[in-house]
């Protein structure tokens, strides 16, 4: 079963590092992440998804591929590419993997302006390790929600918050 934590930082910026660091340890095997997607709310009130990948331009690529191949069997492979791509990139755009879009746009829109928070699927981790790399966070945001045990949250909550 996965978990989800979300840390609410005061800037954007800490918010995209901490994600970063979160990746490295992920390829270190240290933790397995399902999504990690930062929302930032500007000065005008605006909260925006700045998800880890693309799925349009996923979506456009794998159409495009497809759409070549099938269009190769009727003979028509550049309106094949066409299609496929357009396809393609409209079902990456329309699909939700990971955490609920609205569930991050509404929980952004309780952020002030300037703000952001880290929204994260952890499928595994290594506790430890991972609170070991995130050291260099510590007193720079505060735990929003989470889905762990109350002992884990207590420790995050107190290397996040600086307790």
């Amino acid at each position: 079963m996965s978990n989800l934590i979300v840390v609410g930082f005061d800037n954007a910026a800490d918010a995209f590092k901490m994600r970063l660091a979160l990746a490295e340890m992920q390829m270190q095997y240290l933790i397995e992440m399902e999504d990690a997607v930062v929302v930032t709310r500007d000065a005008k009130g605006a909260v925006q998804l700045h998800q880890a990948a693309n799925l349009t331009a996923a979506g456009a690529v794998g159409g495009a591929f497809w759409g070549t191949l099938i269009g190769l069997l009727f003979l028509n492979p550049l309106l094949g590419a066409v299609v496929g791509a357009g396809s393609g990139a409209l079902s990456g755009k329309l699909a939700d993997l990971g955490i609920n879009d609205q569930f991050m746009k509404d929980l952004g829109a309780t952020l002030t302006s300037g703000s952001s928070a880290l929204f994260v699927l952890v499928r595994k981790s290594t506790p430890d390790k991972v609170l070991e790399g995130l050291k260099s966070f510590a007193g720079k945001g505060r735990v929003l929600q989470t889905s762990l045990t109350k002992d884990k949250e207590d420790e995050l909550r107190k290397l996040m918050e600086g307790l």
